[in-house]
């Protein structure tokens, strides 16, 4: 506080003392006042700094010490690496449209389908295709086939009957020879005409003998090759009518383990459905499966740094994303040693990993998309090696 010139009168100094020597003046005590008061000040303001830095000094270290001490040991025991697949069924079986054997069919017409979900034992009608058809062709081949098994047994009777006939004919020629072998024994005493008569018989019985011989054999190769067309058409029509009930049977799928029945989904009508009853399907093309939901699977497509840190053996839990209350134990049984082409660069590569899945849920079907936490505790050192 500063006094100005007006307020300091010589009234407002003391009086001389004793020995005659003056007081100090007003503005000497207020120089010192000031001094001493800005020492003051100082030192309480650097008391209260160090007290502030000697607390937050002693309060940071203890802290930081606490925060790191945790999450080390967080990244050693619970370090998770999270990948996306899909779950599948270990023991499955895909049903496929048939293929028919006899002949080429366009497509296939549904006309009896088990629904999805259905529990099936193994031997169990899953589907049914159109058979009229096959039905209808075994029925008139068997007819045909009937037809000509009864013309090879005709001509067969035919034949033995000409045979037997060629082979008396032959049997008589050969008496006739032996008759004017005879008949030249006598030559000599009879008369010349008669001689001569008997030479002309004998040769007579010579060139039937001998024509007969051979349009014996030209004869049964012409009934045998008649018989063996008839045979190679009997076969033939029985193969046809054999594949006209392999197609029949084909076309009545059934089940070959027990399991639950799932439908997959095919295009028709310019869009995705599930496939039913009196859809046209191509044979060959695939539209059910049949899973053993006892055993569960996920398979995963894991990115090659993400592979680096995996080991078979390592525990996980699995979580499907349609049902996020449902969480399974599972364990990483398979890695490819392989890798495929990544879906966005050449370069990066994507491996195959398969974990199994234990327990068991009614809602735990094959194609579900779900999320699987690997465990990664006690691999940091492993993997820094492999990098």
């Amino acid at each position: 506080m500063h006094l100005s010139t007006a307020e300091v009168s010589p009234e407002s100094f003391p009086p001389p003392n004793k020995e005659g020597t003056p007081p100090e003046t007003f503005p000497s005590v207020e120089r010192s006042e000031r001094v001493l008061r800005a020492v003051l000040i100082a030192v309480v303001a650097a008391l209260i700094v160090g007290a502030l830095l000697f607390a937050a000094f002693r309060g940071k270290t203890p802290s930081t010490q606490k925060a790191a001490q945790p999450s080390n040991t967080n990244s050693r025991s619970v370090r998770t690496l999270r990948l996306k697949g899909t779950t599948e069924a270990v023991r499955m079986r895909a049903i496929l449209a048939p293929v028919l054997a006899g002949q080429y069919v366009a497509t296939l017409t549904i006309t009896k389908l088990t629904p999805a979900g259905t529990n099936v034992k193994q031997g169990d009608i899953l589907a049914e295709f159109d058979r009229q058809a096959q039905i209808r062709d075994f029925i008139d081949k068997q007819a045909e086939y009937d037809k000509l098994v009864n013309q090879v047994s005709d001509e067969q009777a035919k034949e033995d009957a000409a045979r037997a006939k060629d082979e008396t004919e032959i049997k008589q020629a050969e008496d006739n020879l032996s008759k004017a072998q005879l008949e030249m024994q006598k030559a000599e005493i009879v008369s010349r005409i008669d001689a001569e008569k008997a030479q002309e018989d004998l040769e007579e019985a010579q060139a039937t003998l001998a024509q007969l011989r051979e349009t014996f054999a030209l004869k049964r190769k012409a009934a045998g090759a008649g018989i063996r067309i008839l045979e190679i058409q009997r076969d033939r029509t029985q193969q046809i009518m054999v594949h006209a009930r392999a197609d029949a049977n084909l076309l009545q799928i059934r089940a070959t383990l027990d399991g639950i029945v799932v439908l997959n989904t095919i295009w028709k009508q310019g869009k995705m459905g599930e496939v039913q009853e009196g859809d046209q399907l191509r044979p060959g093309n695939p539209f059910m499966q049949v899973v053993d939901p006892s055993v569960m699977q996920v398979r995963i497509l894991a990115n090659q740094e993400d592979f680096l840190s995996l080991r078979t053996g390592q525990s996980a839990r699995i979580h499907l994303d349609a049902y996020p209350d449902l969480v399974f134990p599972g364990r990483l049984e398979e890695m490819a040693p392989i890798g495929r082409s990544g879906d966005f660069s050449s370069r990066l590569r994507a491996f195959a990993v398969v974990f199994s899945l234990a327990g068991r849920d009614v809602k735990l079907m094959p194609d579900l998309s779900a999320a699987v936490d690997v465990d990664l505790a006690g691999q940091n050192s492993t993997v820094g090696a492999l990098r």
